[in-house]
């Protein structure tokens, strides 16, 4: 295709003269963006992280629901926290798909035990779940703890339990972890970071 000269300003010309009157507020743009409502604008804004893996990627969930009349708040949106220093808004596919997670029928919102002979699962408390924790790790540690090398130098080694720690948590939750599991005797203890 061929453009002359004279076709080449027209063209030129009719551009500009476009692209002023949208400037000058002839747009109908503005009117249609008004009328049409962001599904953001009135949900509430909470920081958090990703817990899938050990990176600890900042997400920013989207929530509605009334909080002075306590209603149940409904998670809506989820997105990757531009402000993070870690992933700066940018998420994998897992962190992609947390409102996923969050929603999905199948997802355990609360513990459940399996007694020995038994092949189905059965909803209790959390506090008979915090209970049935503490008695078998009591349990085990009075079994297993070895206070004394063949030496007889006292290590306090409890040997056959082993904890993994959460590597998103912060500085002082990781220390208070590690020094509670250390004077318990836990000699097996990792965090996700390694994984």
């Amino acid at each position: 295709m061929q453009v002359t000269r004279r076709q080449f300003f027209k063209v030129c010309a009719a551009g500009m003269g476009g692209s002023s009157i949208a400037l000058m507020g002839f747009s109908p743009t503005a009117a249609l963006a008004e009328v049409r409502a962001f599904k953001l604008a009135s949900a509430t804004e909470t920081r958090n992280m990703c817990p899938y893996c050990s990176v600890s990627c900042g997400v920013l969930i989207y929530t509605t629901g009334d909080k002075s009349k306590n209603a149940k708040a409904d998670i809506i949106h989820i997105e990757g926290d531009p402000d993070n220093p870690v992933n700066r808004g940018t998420l994998c596919p897992k962190g992609a798909g947390l409102l996923d997670m969050v929603k999905s029928p199948n997802r355990l919102k609360w513990p459940e035990v399996r007694e020995a002979g038994s092949s189905e699962w059965k909803r209790i408390s959390w506090d008979d779940a915090l209970t049935r924790i503490a008695a078998h790790m009591k349990a085990d540690r009075d079994a297993n703890l070895i206070e004394k090398n063949d030496a007889g130098v006292t290590v306090n080694r409890w040997n056959t339990t082993g904890f993994l720690a959460s590597s998103a948590a912060g500085n002082e939750a990781g220390y208070l972890t590690v020094k509670i599991l250390r004077n318990l005797g836990v000699v097996a203890l990792d965090t996700q970071a390694r994984i």
